[in-house]
């Protein structure tokens, strides 16, 4: 089903070597022609240094051995691998497991590159040789190595700089290729500072502008965390919906950004789930004449229009776009999960009791499939109800809300959503929020 994929929209925000992964997910779910997806990979890996990953490529597209243009640029790459090495030398010697303590524990980069220039005779030109080696080391796939450099590197570039912004990207790159989730958590919280705290000399337009591109970049690239570490889903529901900035490069550059948010409004814990799909149909009917989707469209079937064909047609369609989504594919089960019980939950405000026949049909599902699924909520206390085997019928409980609580859910996001408003403008218009 590729009118729904987005991995176009997405490498478009990527590095070339985070694209890979994508390339690789979707060659196996036949969405595309294979031939096609291969010559894709290898237009991106001939912009890295992997030439043997490409070589490999290239014969399996075209069967044939690779033209000596490969085994030239090999011999380049390789060359200049032993330049960097023998230039990193010097720097292998200072950066010990000692100094790395050193390292870390140092705060300043100013303080720290004093201490290493009077202890260790640093220099200053060693920082560029770091640089160029995890430059090398990361275009020809050795991420770990790239990245140890890089984590040296973000700690003595001072923060606001070029150099320590382009670390933190390279950092958080590599730290997502060998799949260490935990840092790449810290790395993405690390890179996100740097962007608000850049020091240069453009206006503050321009910085606006620049600012507004690399957090759409970063928001691209946080998918792979978000969406592999434990804690990720709360954590992309605050960063895509709770910050403001991150709010508005998602309205203003990448709408499709959406998708991920809705999945992850849905599959959140119960408690939080009501005010968030609140704020989250908001979004939707906001954006939906720049971007919608199946996913978006079953929220907006379900909240805003109450049609449960309508609704029920578009998670079928989800059933199939979720597996096809390389972030989504591992939230497949549990979105079709709470989707299926956020349409019963609707469902049964309209209807007192409701014919299992009924509700297996909405929710895509065989009698005896809906039958266990109701009697697994009831279980676990996620629904007041009670089955009639008899007659087949499903009859809710009466929940009664007091007007103390409906006072309390309707005012507990009103001093959050003032404040959204506030740095809405803040940055929008440029108005001072310090002073109101």
């Amino acid at each position: 089903m590729s009118e729904y994929d987005l991995t176009h929209e997405i490498s478009n925000y990527l590095d070339k070597h985070l694209i890979l992964p994508l390339l690789e997910y979707i060659s196996v779910k036949n969405v595309y022609d294979e031939t096609s997806l291969l010559k894709m990979k290898l237009d991106v890996l001939m912009r890295t240094s992997m030439i043997d990953y490409a070589a490999d490529t290239y014969k399996s597209i075209y069967d044939t051995e690779v033209p000596p243009e490969f085994a030239e640029k090999r011999e380049q790459v390789l060359e200049k691998i032993r330049e960097v090495e023998a230039k990193l030398e010097p720097v292998k010697t200072i950066f010990s497991p000692e100094t790395m303590k050193e390292v870390a524990q140092c705060k300043n980069a100013k303080d720290l590159l004093a201490s290493l220039e009077a202890k260790y005779s640093f220099k200053p030109e060693m920082l560029d040789d770091m640089f160029e080696g995890a430059r090398v080391f990361y275009n020809i796939g050795n991420y770990n190595t790239a990245s140890e450099y890089l984590k040296i590197i973000r700690q003595l570039a001072v923060l606001g700089s070029k150099r320590h912004l382009d670390a933190c990207w390279g950092r958080l790159a590599s730290e997502i290729l060998v799949q260490n989730w935990n840092e790449a958590m810290e790395d993405l919280e690390k890179l996100k500072d740097a962007i608000d705290c850049q020091n240069d000399e453009r206006s503050a337009s321009q910085t606006y502008l620049v600012q507004l591109q690399q957090r759409t970049w970063m928001l691209h690239w946080s998918l792979f965390v978000f969406f592999n570490h434990p804690q990720g889903k709360e954590k992309l529901i605050e960063w895509f919906m709770q910050n403001p900035t991150h709010l508005n490069a998602i309205q203003t550059l990448a709408p499709h950004l959406i998708r991920y948010l809705t999945v992850c409004v849905i599959t959140c814990s119960d408690k939080k789930k009501k005010n968030l799909i609140r704020e989250l149909v908001s979004l939707i009917q906001q954006e939906s004449y720049s971007y919608r989707d199946p996913v978006t469209e079953f929220v907006e079937c379900l909240f805003v229009k109450f049609d449960f064909d309508g609704t029920q047609q578009k998670l079928r369609i989800c059933e199939t776009v979720l597996p096809n989504d390389f972030f989504l594919t591992g939230c497949y089960e549990e979105f079709i999960d709470n989707a299926r019980l956020l349409m019963f939950e609707s469902f049964c405000r309209i209807h007192h009791s409701v014919g299992i026949s009924v509700l297996s049909e909405k929710l895509n599902m065989t009698v005896e499939e809906a039958e266990k699924w109701i009697v697994n909520l009831i279980r676990n206390a996620r629904m007041d109800a009670k089955i009639d085997s008899q007659k087949g019928l499903i009859i809710m409980g009466i929940q009664k809300v007091s007007p103390y609580q409906q006072v309390i859910e309707r005012t507990k996001t009103c001093g959050s959503s003032a404040h959204k408003l506030l740095e809405r403008l803040r940055w929008e218009r440029g108005i001072d929020t310090e002073s109101l």
